[in-house]
Order: structure tokens, then sequence, then C-alpha cells
């Protein structure tokens, strides 16, 4: 079983097609076109082109591309500033989407709304509602947690380490750190993830993170997946993504 995986996107739609191309330069090597693309999610905030990566993403669907967009943090909360009575987050409840740490408004402003300080948050919110197009809801709505495929469990951060994997909350999948992170037991898949920036993809033996800070100007990564066996994918190549020793 082979899978090809990427990390949190962040509106960076040039990154997303650099590591869309890596993909397809490695199916094209080992002739398998059909092969599963995950995208661990939080496709919004940050960077600087939100519309163009959700855009590209639904054209990649329409055009039958074998990809999975699972839900993370930051599609909740754009999902949930236009319409908070569709959606309530009851693990942050607290947070405000238009506050600068988490990039609402980078991603509003791709949309073309008038984002600036002055503005009431009531009037952003309004023009939001009228500028993100009816499609790009619908993809929101649809995107899925978790997704198992082969030895692996893709989740955007996590599980709830001692808890049965069917059991898992919402909430956990798409928020958890601690206690997931410093775990070291077996959680029976390899637990595929993003959500916690590092420096470069981390195989933990248990977990795999592929968060590498796309939303904060780093790469952001592409690996393929066999078995257990993972690898990174670059401009030469792959490179393997060994577990670190504890």
């Amino acid at each position: 079983m082979r899978t090809y995986a990427i990390g949190d996107i962040h509106g960076q739609l040039d990154k997303l097609k650099l590591a869309h191309r890596r993909i397809a330069e490695d199916k094209s090597a080992v002739n398998d076109p059909d092969a599963t693309v995950v995208h661990l999610g939080d496709l919004p905030d940050r960077g600087p082109d939100t519309r163009g990566v959700i855009d590209y993403l639904l054209d990649c669907r329409e055009a039958g591309a074998p990809h999975v967009i699972l839900l993370g943090n930051h599609d909740r909360m754009m999902r949930r500033f236009l319409h908070p009575e569709r959606l309530r987050d009851q693990l942050r409840d607290d947070l405000d989407w238009l506050a600068p740490p988490l990039g609402g408004r980078q991603t509003l402003a791709s949309y073309g709304v008038d984002v600036s300080d002055k503005r009431p948050a009531e009037a952003i919110h309004e023009d939001a509602q009228r500028a993100v197009p009816a499609r790009h809801l619908a993809l929101l709505d649809s995107l899925e947690t978790p997704y198992s495929e082969g030895a692996c469990l893709f989740v955007h951060a996590g599980i709830r380490p001692g808890i049965p994997l069917d059991q898992q909350s919402r909430d956990d999948l798409v928020w958890i750190r601690e206690p997931f992170l410093s775990d070291t037991r077996d959680h029976g898949p390899l637990i595929v993830h993003g959500h916690t920036p590092v420096e470069e993809v981390m195989h933990c033996g248990n977990r795999l993170n592929l968060d590498t800070g796309a939303g904060y100007g780093r790469p952001l990564s592409a690996v393929v997946i066999e078995g257990r066996d993972v690898w990174l994918l670059t401009e030469t190549g792959r490179e393997p993504v060994l577990p670190v020793k504890a």
C-alpha cells in the first residue's frame, strides 16, 4: 500500500502546487497514478492565498484526483466564523479568528474583504459572508477526519492516547497536542498528523509529524508512505525519513 501525504497548507498555493508536482513525479516513477494523496488540513490562514488554495483543490477534486482532504482546526475556525450558528467548537470556543496569530484576516483579504483594523468585526463578517463562494463553504463542510489507509491513520492534530480509535472526539482530532506528542506507546497504526510545527518531518515510530511550518514561511512537506516506511519528496527524489531514536 502506497499513500502520499501533505502537511498543513495555510494559504500557500505555490507551495501546494510544488508538493503536488513532486508527488506526480514520484507517482510516475513508480507507475502508481491512482495512489491516494492525503492533505492533513489547515487550508486557510496566515498565507497569502487561501482562496487560490481552495479553488485549486476544488479543481483537482472535480478532475477526479484521488485526494483526501482532512479537517483541521483552522478550517473549522474559518467555517465557524462565516456561520457561527451552524458550528460550535466546544474545545476552543474562546478564540477570535480575526486576532493576529490565527490568520483570519489574511484569509479574508484573499477574498477581497477589507480587513483593516479600523473596521468593526461585524462589518467584516457581513462582507465575508458575501465574498466566500458557496462552493468553498461546501468544501469546508465536506472535510473528513480521520482517514485510514494501509498501516496509517491520518488526522490533523493527533489522537488522545488510551482511547480506542473509533471513540476519539472530533475536538481532539483537530486540536490535541499533549498528551499525544509526548506519548511513546504503540497506537496500532502509524498516526500521521500535522498541527504542531516542527523544523523538519519527524518520524517518532508511533507517529509522523508533517507540519513543517508552511504558515510561517517554511516549506510545505510532502511524503510517500509504504507500509510504515516514509520518504520525503524533494527536488532530487526520495529521501528516507527514519524513526528518531528514543
